[in-house]
């Protein structure tokens, strides 16, 4: 008989085809993900336009979705460890994709807001189930590079919006850029088929012969046999991942910690993508449409996380998210004073690297630092309170642009949030993460090996 630690098979495993799958499909379901929440920002000035709503009122629409996204987040994130990884990302790539469709056949703004607030449970939702699936099945070693090369989708996802968005608006109307976004409903058959589903659920639901399968392609150097055990550590073993969980073996401090740094992340994110353009033209810079602004983030967004990532793999990722909200603090703060426009796009490029970029290694930290069978409630529980950051963002910062107050006041204002998530990361207690667990016990086990090991 043989004691498989599929824990210790997924960590040691040479980056192979199995893994190349999971990183292509989890990256092209954070691409439409991205794109359905970038679709509502390019396309309002035509909205507005077409209902003829106020911007009090666009605003509200907005919302919605991030509303939806904050509900999403903690309720489809927590029930994947109940019902499967796969089936809740399943559930929402359908929400996402029918209900923003669905907002391109709306004719007024309160059905409009609707379909965004159901769309927005399954933008929301998806998120910590990908991040939970990605990180369960890398390499430690190139774990953090993975989640956020995966990630870095969502910007993708952003630039394919502003990309496409602007010609189909003109020759077709803003529902069109809707109606496109309805497309991924198509890729559920193919996810349900190819992308496989989480261990820990496996093992639970005494799913053996599947699990057999998914570790011979994980290492391919596996045989299946009859006498094969699969057992989870005690910490590993959530039964039905009660939000408790979260706050037990010496987590609740830390948790805490994340739901600071979440919400102080997204207050920038939501900050800059609403109200930098506007801060920008009030200040007398010429630097062409709302477009660019668009590009430049999320170009920084993509190097920033990538980067973020690769720097996690080699060094502390704790310190490296610290260096980052720090970078944050820095570059959020310059973009307040007259600088140069070359040094204005690369200070515009820094702050998205800090910002968006850091929300993706962030994601990372957080799905390292959870046990595999609590993972989706972690992370879900962080990015839905983080939520509350971004709904509130714009209405803040909106408040003090009304004050007219001066430039620098109103982006230090928005730099204030990376100060205190410095602080928070700085406090999360990194010998209780699972990583750190699992290093410790490989650690104590004199000649382990692969999948003899428990």
């Amino acid at each position: 008989m043989r004691h498989i630690d599929v824990h210790k098979l997924s960590d040691d495993a040479t980056f192979n085809r199995f893994h190349r799958g999971v990183l292509l499909w989890c990256a092209l379901i954070i691409i439409c993900d991205g794109y359905d929440l970038a679709v509502a920002g390019i396309a309002l000035p035509s909205i507005m336009k077409d209902m003829g709503v106020t911007a009090q009122n666009a605003g509200f629409m907005v919302s919605a979705a991030l509303f939806g996204m904050m509900f999403g987040a903690i309720f489809l994130g927590t029930i994947a460890d109940r019902i499967g990884r796969r089936k809740a990302i399943a559930i929402c790539i359908g929400l996402f994709s029918v209900f923003t469709a669905a907002a391109g056949l709306t004719s007024d703004p309160y059905s409009f807001s609707a379909m965004r607030f159901l769309a927005g449970l399954g933008i929301g939702g998806v998120m910590p189930n990908v991040v939970a699936q990605m990180t369960e099945y890398s390499p430690r070693k190139i774990r953090a590079t993975m989640v956020t090369l995966m990630f870095s989708g969502y910007a993708v996802g952003g630039m394919l919006a502003a990309l496409v968005g602007k010609g189909l608006i003109e020759s077709y109307g803003w529902s069109s850029v809707f109606l496109a976004a309805g497309l991924p409903v198509l890729l559920i058959p193919f996810i349900l088929k190819s992308l496989p589903e989480s261990m820990p659920f496996l093992i639970r639901e005494q799913r053996l012969d599947e699990l057999k399968a998914i570790v011979a392609r994980l290492e391919p150097g596996y045989r299946a046999d009859a006498g094969d055990r699969f057992a989870l550590p005690v910490k590993d073993q959530a039964g039905g991942a009660p939000i408790g969980k979260l706050f037990q073996e010496g987590r609740g401090f830390s948790t805490a910690m994340f739901w600071v740094a979440f919400f102080m992340c997204l207050f920038m994110v939501y900050a800059l993508s609403s109200w930098l353009t506007k801060l920008m033209a009030g200040a007398g810079y010429s630097l062409g449409s709302a477009l660019t602004f668009v590009l430049v983030l999320n170009f920084g967004a993509v190097i920033g996380a990538v980067g973020g990532g690769w720097l996690a793999d080699r060094f502390h990722i704790k310190y490296v998210l610290i260096g980052m909200y720090a970078l944050a603090a820095v570059s959020i703060t310059l973009l307040g004073y007259k600088v140069p426009t070359a040094a204005l796009f690369i200070l515009v490029g820094l702050a998205g690297a800090s910002t968006i970029g850091t929300q993706i290694v962030t994601y990372a930290y957080a799905g390292q630092f959870y046990p595999m069978a609590i993972r989706s409630t972690g992370i879900g529980w962080a990015s839905g309170v983080g939520r509350s950051g971004a709904i509130l963002a714009p209405i803040a910062i909106g408040t003090l642009v009304g004050m007219a107050l001066p430039l620098e006041q109103n982006f230090m204002a928005i730099a204030i949030p990376a100060v205190i998530a410095v602080v928070a990361v700085s406090l999360i207690s990194h010998g209780r993460s699972a990583s750190a667990a699992r290093v410790a016990a490989t650690s104590q086990i004199p000649n382990a090996t692969g999948v003899n090991s428990i």
